[in-house]
C-alpha cells in the first residue's frame, strides 16, 4: 500500500511539472517581451516639438498594457535632422521628425512656408488634419517609406536682433539674419528686405554672440526654449513664415503594428498634437510674448503686417505659386 501512494505521489509530482511547464509555455507565449520603439528627435524639451514627442512615448507605454516600449531621445541619439531622417527611413530608428528642416527632407512640404501663404493656425490644422494631411501622408508612403503620425508646427516666425526694432520692411535693410537650409527661407528673408544667412540650427546663438549674423526669425515658443533674449534685444512681431513639420514612423515597423496598437498610436499621436499646439499658439501673441520675454530683457513690438504681407506677395508668391500650382489651389481653398 505504501508502494502504491508512493507511486501516485510521484505521478502527481510529473503531473504538477508538467502543467506548470505548460502554463510557463502558454505565459510566455501571450505576455511576449515589449516591442522597443525609439524616438529620435533634435533636441529636448523644454522645445515644444520635444515635449510633443515625449508625451506620446510615455502614453503609448503606458496605455499599451506591455506591449509597446516607446523610448524617447532628445538631443542624445543623432545630432542632425536629416540623420534621424535617414535612420527612420531606413528603420534604425523607429520613429522621427525632421524638426525645422521638413522642407528638406520633405520637399513637398515647402510651399507651406511661402510668407503669409498660411493664415492662421486655424487654417494650418484644417489643413492638415483635412484632406492635405491625407494626400500628403500617401505620398510619404508612397515615395519615402515613412507614415505620418501627426503634423505639428514651430508656430509663425518672427524676427529678432540686437540692433532696431522692425516694424517695417525697410528696418531690415542691411540687417543679416540667419535662415535654416532650404530655397524658401532665403527667398523669404531676402524678399522682405534682409540679407539671408543659411546657417545649421546649432550655430544660430554663438553666431549671433559674435557678430557673424545680426539676427534671425524663430516662434515665440522657441526663443523662449532656446533663451535667444540672452543675445537679443528686439523681438519684433511680424508672423511672416509658417513652420509645419510632421513626425513619423517607419513604414515597415508600422505594418508591423496590430490594428489595436496601430488605433494606440494614433489616438495618442493626435493628442501629442494637441500638447505641441497649446505650447505654441498660448504664448504666440503680443501681450504674452511681452509678459514672457520682456522681464528677461527683450523689447517686444507690433510690425506692419500688411506691408509685409504685400510685399511677400509681389516678391515671393509668383515662384511658389507657379512651382506648386494644385497644391496652392488646395491652401487658399481651405475653409476653417
Amino acid at each position: 500500500m505504501r508502494g502504491l501512494f508512493r507511486g501516485l505521489s510521484a505521478i502527481a509530482l510529473i503531473t504538477a511539472v508538467a502543467i506548470a511547464g505548460d502554463a510557463t509555455s502558454v505565459s510566455s507565449q501571450t505576455k511576449p517581451a515589449p516591442r522597443k520603439l525609439d524616438i529620435g528627435y533634435l533636441l529636448a524639451p523644454p522645445e515644444s516639438g520635444a515635449v510633443g514627442c515625449k508625451y506620446m512615448a510615455e502614453e503609448v507605454t503606458r496605455r499599451s498594457n506591455g506591449a509597446i516600449n516607446m523610448i524617447f531621445h532628445g538631443g542624445t541619439l543623432l545630432n542632425k535632422e536629416l540623420e534621424i531622417m535617414d535612420a527612420v527611413k531606413s528603420g534604425n530608428v523607429a520613429i522621427g521628425s525632421p524638426a525645422g528642416a521638413a522642407s528638406t527632407v520633405f520637399p513637398e512640404m515647402g510651399v507651406f512656408l511661402t510668407p503669409y501663404l498660411v493664415r492662421d493656425y486655424q487654417h494650418a490644422y484644417a489643413m492638415f488634419n483635412g484632406q492635405i494631411g491625407k494626400e500628403l501622408d500617401e505620398t510619404f508612403q508612397k515615395k519615402y517609406k515613412v507614415k505620418v503620425l501627426f503634423f505639428y508646427d514651430y508656430g509663425f516666425r518672427h524676427f529678432w536682433n540686437s540692433k532696431r526694432p522692425i516694424n517695417t520692411p525697410a528696418d531690415l535693410k542691411g540687417l543679416k539674419m540667419r535662415v535654416q537650409q532650404g530655397r524658401v527661407f532665403a527667398d523669404t528673408v531676402n524678399g522682405l528686405g534682409a540679407s539671408a544667412v543659411p546657417m545649421p540650427f546649432g550655430e544660430v546663438i554663438p553666431a549671433a554672440q559674435q557678430g557673424v549674423i545680426d539676427g534671425a526669425d524663430l516662434p515665440i515658443v522657441n526663443i523662449l526654449a532656446l533663451k535667444v533674449y540672452e543675445v537679443s534685444k528686439y523681438c519684433s512681431m511680424t508672423y511672416h513664415n509658417y513652420g509645419p513639420t510632421a513626425a513619423v514612423i517607419n513604414l515597415d515597423i508600422w505594418n508591423g503594428l496590430s490594428e489595436p496598437q496601430k488605433k494606440l498610436m494614433t489616438e495618442a499621436s493626435r493628442a501629442a498634437q494637441q500638447t505641441v499646439r497649446q505650447l505654441t499658439e498660448s504664448v504666440d501673441n503680443l501681450a504674452k510674448a511681452k509678459e514672457l520675454l520682456e522681464p528677461k530683457g527683450m523689447t517686444i513690438n507690433t510690425a506692419d503686417v500688411e506691408a509685409f504681407r504685400r510685399l511677400a506677395q509681389d516678391k515671393v508668391w509668383p515662384a511658389y505659386k507657379a512651382q506648386f500650382p494644385e497644391m496652392w489651389e488646395e491652401i487658399v481653398s481651405t475653409k476653417v
